[in-house]
């Protein structure tokens, strides 16, 4: 077992080739118009076709209307669709295609129950809460507070070569999502900073596997 990793908010051929490159096995693309990743919608399609097969292309929404989604995940034929903002299970489910939903954990929320509402979801990715942002905030969650869930957890919030490690072993997610956390400004990612990141996941996978195979 080894921990996926998605890089989200790519906005160049560039970020794309060195995330692949890197080895990431999800790359996001942010559709929120009022996110600093924002990419237009002119520019989609030629980004998309930048990813080479077998990495999926994950669109991420916020509170969008449905036409919207539908419309972009065909032109981007997106694999999988990520969900930042208030919707309900069944609007995230009326697209036909896989998603997961992001849950913003404050320090009030029950976890499980908020998980209960998504059973249609293919994983629950829980990042740190904002009262403004969707993501993207690099706030760090306390990971000692997550609870065990039944479906495949994808770990956000605030995580960088410095700590991805230590959250790994404590949490030991399905996969870790990382956006500002490679970053040099908002949107701009930087190349030492995603092959680190990848590095410290694989060398935090390794006792794991160690573990999992006595």
């Amino acid at each position: 077992m080894r921990t996926r990793v998605k890089i989200c908010g790519l906005t160049t051929s560039d970020d794309i080739a060195n995330a692949v490159q890197c080895g990431a096995d999800a790359l996001g693309f942010n559709m929120f118009p009022a996110s600093p990743r924002f990419v237009p919608e002119d520019d989609l399609a030629e980004l998309t076709q930048k990813v080479p097969p077998f990495i999926s292309k994950v669109g991420l929404f916020v509170n969008a209307e449905a036409s919207k989604v539908e419309a972009l995940a065909r032109q981007a034929r997106f694999d999988l669709l990520q969900f930042h903002g208030d919707e309900s299970d069944d609007y995230c489910a009326q697209f036909g295609m896989p998603f997961i939903k992001v849950i913003r954990l404050s320090s009030d929320m029950a976890l499980a129950e908020e998980i209960k509402k998504f059973p249609n979801s293919h994983g629950i990715l829980v990042d740190a809460h904002d009262e403004v942002l969707f993501g993207g905030t690099g706030k760090t969650l306390d990971w000692s507070n997550l609870a065990e869930i039944d479906q495949p957890l994808i770990l956000a919030g605030g995580l960088t070569a410095d700590n991805v490690a230590s959250a790994i072993l404590q949490v030991k997610p399905f996969a870790v999502d990382v956006s500002s956390g490679v970053e040099v400004a908002k949107g701009v990612k930087d190349s030492k900073k995603i092959r680190d990141f990848m590095i410290a996941v694989r060398e935090a996978d390794r006792p794991l596997s160690h573990n999992e195979s006595q």
